[in-house]
């Protein structure tokens, strides 16, 4: 004889289950701030598939700036219409699963429906957590087999994961390290950075300049005098170097009021300064985490951080639809699982780029300094 299960959900319900975990999840995630659905945006959205002869797949559309000069006065301008560069990346789909489990009704001693919301939240974490997790990683070019600290995963199905492979390392005119006994900017050789090699305020003016001389394209702000912005990224160490350089600390000392909302004051993870967005985040690769030898510097012993200056397009994230979630019981319904899975696909587009002659980073340069 059948008999009813009052604590099965429905599809519908599970639609509902589905949405609070993937709301919750993207509330909690680092990235929501940076992300748009345009080629101004610094992290471009995918939400549908596009046609194309390999079948329906996940395209983000590059837009490269005009390079041709236009005519002038009379001159014929019919027929000498420029081509917008637009150059299709293709973001490989892979899920990312996870699963709670009771324990066992008289362990548990909780209804089924208040393990329902506890696994919603601590999943959404779990899955915020880890989508910032591959962002940066994605970004800053480091294997999915390594942490956010440089230590290594071990057994992770991180590696498995389709997009990993697309995971390329920074190019060369994209790369950079701060030299401080230089006070300038050279090639972005880690074995070379020293103990010495903090990143100050100067680092990140340069760094500005260098991006705009060498062509990334910023993120369109009109409000701003020079018309557009970068976003930067760098651990909490990184903001503490940062925010005992006497430089940076008068420009924001003397360039806010003198009040409680002053920067030095409120201790703001978040500074404007020079058309740079200084965002402090604890996912930014380092070598905090790795181990003797694996670091950086001549003897892999300097520890350092891969600072992110980001303009418009650095990210492509591609997100099909709301999470799976599906329940299952086990020992005749004394035991009862939750799952979560999600569709998405992650990449650091690159361009052939006409200045250099070579293949670069479209919208990412990397700024390496020591810790």
């Amino acid at each position: 004889m059948a008999k009813t299960d009052f604590t099965a959900l429905t599809t519908e319900q599970k639609a509902v289950w589905s949405r609070k975990l993937w709301r919750e999840a993207m509330s909690q995630t680092f990235i929501k701030g940076f992300i748009g659905k345009d080629h101004n945006s610094m992290i471009q959205h995918i939400t549908e598939l596009t046609k194309t002869e390999k079948g329906d797949l996940a395209v983000m559309t590059l837009i490269a700036e005009l390079t041709g000069d236009g005519v002038v006065g009379d001159g014929l301008l019919e027929g000498n219409e420029e081509a917008i560069n637009a150059y299709d990346k293709t973001i490989t789909i892979d899920q990312l699963r996870n699963a709670n489990r009771t324990t066992g009704r008289m362990s548990d001693q909780k209804s089924i429906v208040n393990f329902r919301g506890i696994s919603k939240s601590v999943l959404a974490t779990w899955l915020s957590d880890r989508i910032d997790q591959l962002a940066f990683l994605t970004m800053s070019g480091m294997s999915y087999s390594l942490t956010n600290t440089g230590a290594a995963r071990g057994t992770t199905a991180f590696a498995n994961l389709s997009f990993a492979a697309d995971v390329t390392a920074p190019t060369a005119n994209r790369h950079v390290r701060w030299s401080n006994t230089d006070n300038d900017l050279a090639a972005g050789d880690t074995t070379a950075i020293t103990a010495a090699d903090k990143l100050t305020y100067a680092a990140l003016v340069r760094a500005r300049a260098y991006a705009k001389e060498n062509y990334m394209r910023g993120i369109r702000n009109s409000k701003l005098p020079t018309g557009d912005m970068f976003h930067v990224f760098i651990t909490p160490s990184g903001m503490a170097d940062l925010k005992l350089d006497p430089m940076y600390r008068d420009n924001l000392l003397y360039a806010a009021p003198r009040s409680k909302g002053n920067d030095v004051f409120s201790g703001s993870v978040s500074v404007m300064a020079d058309g740079l967005v200084i965002h402090e985040f604890h996912h930014v690769f380092n070598t905090k985490g790795a181990a003797g030898g694996s670091k950086w510097g001549a003897a892999g012993a300097v520890d350092g951080q891969r600072v992110l200056i980001c303009g418009a397009q650095a990210l492509g994230l591609a997100d099909l639809g709301l999470p799976y979630w599906e329940e299952e019981d086990f020992d005749y319904k004394n035991q009862i699982g939750i799952s979560i899975g999600k569709m998405m696909g992650l990449i650091k587009p690159k361009f052939m780029n006409s200045h250099f002659g070579s293949e670069e980073d479209f919208g990412i340069l990397t700024l390496d300094t020591a810790l």
